[in-house]
């Protein structure tokens, strides 16, 4: 059993495609149900983000997996697979926990370094986990990826570039309207990312927050939040949007919605009320900081006047979207350490059965030879009997405890699974036999089905030759 990934991002596929393959909340629990009953997928989850969707998936065959979770994907986003193909990923087995333990460092976000996706992480695990989708090789290898992250933050400055894309989104909105101290900002959308949108606007000295949201008791939370920070601030129902949007200076949206939130007749009315209640619009700018994917704004919206929008495609282009170059080479050396000791750990747990079949049959061969003195000398006292007992079974301990221990140490390195390969080789233990002996200490193995395989970034036409459709 491996670890597969099938995945969509900001680095590979633009934001009109990103839309199309967006999973929110809602359709996640359905999507990772449907893998299950899948027959080649064991355990799932699924990471998704303003700027990523990505399946971790653990499989019994590559190219089974694969077809499985391609034709998800496909039947999610209604796109054609060749369409989807030219723009998804795939990674296997070793290859997969390297880019999970990249993603959980913010080096391959949008922003590089910024540290929200360790919680879209978390978030990702626990969704899963809730839904029984997790077994011990996906609960292990997101626990270490979590603790990559919090170690590359700790470690390295690489989170000096930006906390998150609500901190570049927000630098772009300065350098249209000036200072925020004193302004008017709307939150649409309650979740993690308009908590993060509260907490920015706060430490930049916005005047005045007005969180809006579908649901006004989520809503009044996070503006009790951003009460918190000593900054005015009042809870609308979506329903209100427009009035809100009227008083506003700069609008963060970040719902997650299907379809867009903020839309051309919308603008129009709160800008008409603007203009009845102070001064042209065009005399005081809105910003629309559309966060949300698939976008929460509509692309017209951008070509009114005095209205400038920053959307997800946008912030790609943001040279503060990146970090320093020490920082990040030092961000990279701590994965590729954490990886090396990952895999390390991998390789010594899958010897673990084998080790255990192997005292296993050594503890057969010693009763059956006790029973065998037993009907040669019917009369041997107990004492006598137990000492002989104990002597056997030292004996066999030390003979087997060099090798057995070697053996762990070898399967460490590199292509190690092979010294537990001529284990069984050697004493004719069965694959089955150890793998029911040890069954409650398994980790299931990252081996591939295909040899030199084995860690290969694969190339997404694979995604294609599985559905039949060759490159």
């Amino acid at each position: 059993m491996s670890v597969l990934l099938v995945g969509i991002s900001h680095r590979s596929a633009p934001v009109s495609v990103l839309e199309k393959v967006a999973i929110t909340d809602t359709d996640r629990p359905k999507l990772i149900d449907r893998m299950l009953t899948s027959s080649h997928v064991s355990e799932a989850m699924i990471v998704s983000t303003c700027n990523r969707v990505e399946v971790y998936a653990v499989v019994d065959a590559f190219h089974g997996g694969l077809a499985e979770v391609g034709e998800l994907l496909t039947k999610h986003s209604g796109m054609p697979l060749p369409d989807l193909t030219k723009h998804a990923y795939v990674r296997y087995s070793e290859a997969a926990a390297e880019h999970l333990f990249a993603v959980a460092s913010g080096l391959d976000s949008m922003v590089i370094g910024e540290q929200q996706v360790l919680s879209q992480i978390r978030g990702a695990y626990a969704s899963a986990d809730a839904q029984q989708a997790v077994g011990r090789t996906l609960h292990e290898l997101a626990q270490h990826a979590l603790r990559v992250g919090k170690r590359v933050h700790s470690e390295t400055g690489i989170d000096r570039a930006g906390a998150s894309v609500v901190s570049v989104a927000l630098d772009r909105a300065k350098g249209v309207l000036g200072d925020l101290a004193g302004r008017t900002a709307v939150v649409v959308g309650a979740g993690a990312m308009g908590g993060l949108a509260v907490a920015h606007l706060s430490r930049a000295g916005i005047g005045r927050i007005i969180v809006v949201n579908r649901t006004i008791e989520r809503a009044r939370r996070l503006a009790e939040t951003a009460g918190s920070y000593g900054v005015e601030s009042n809870a609308l129902e979506l329903s209100r949007l427009t009035e809100a949007m009227a008083a506003a200076d700069v609008v963060i949206t970040c719902t997650g919605a299907v379809g867009a939130v903020v839309t051309l007749a919308d603008t129009h009315r709160a800008l008409a009320d603007r203009d009845r209640a102070e001064f042209p619009s065009a005399e005081r700018p809105l910003v629309f900081c559309d966060l949300g994917l698939p976008r929460d704004v509509e692309t017209a919206v951008a070509g009114l006047p005095g209205v400038s929008v920053i959307d997800i495609e946008t912030l790609q282009r943001d040279p503060a979207a990146g970090a320093a170059a020490d920082d990040t080479a030092a961000a990279r050396s701590i994965v590729a350490e954490e990886l090396a000791k990952y895999l390390a750990g991998q390789r010594m747990a899958e010897v673990t059965p084998t080790v255990a079949a192997l005292r296993q049959r050594a503890a057969e061969v010693v009763e059956a030879e006790l029973l065998r003195l037993d009907s040669r000398l019917p009369s041997l006292a107990d004492p006598e009997r137990d000492e002989v007992a104990r002597t056997v079974r030292r004996v066999v301990d030390k003979l087997l405890h060099a090798p057995t221990v070697r053996v762990k140490q070898l399967a460490s390195t590199p292509g190690g699974d092979s010294y537990a390969e001529a284990l069984r080789e050697l004493f004719e233990l069965k694959p089955g036999a150890a793998q029911a002996v040890a069954a409650p200490m398994e980790i299931t193995a990252l081996t591939a089905d295909h040899g030199a395989a084995l860690a290969d970034d694969f190339t997404t036409s694979h995604l294609g030759e599985e559905q039949g459709n060759p490159r």
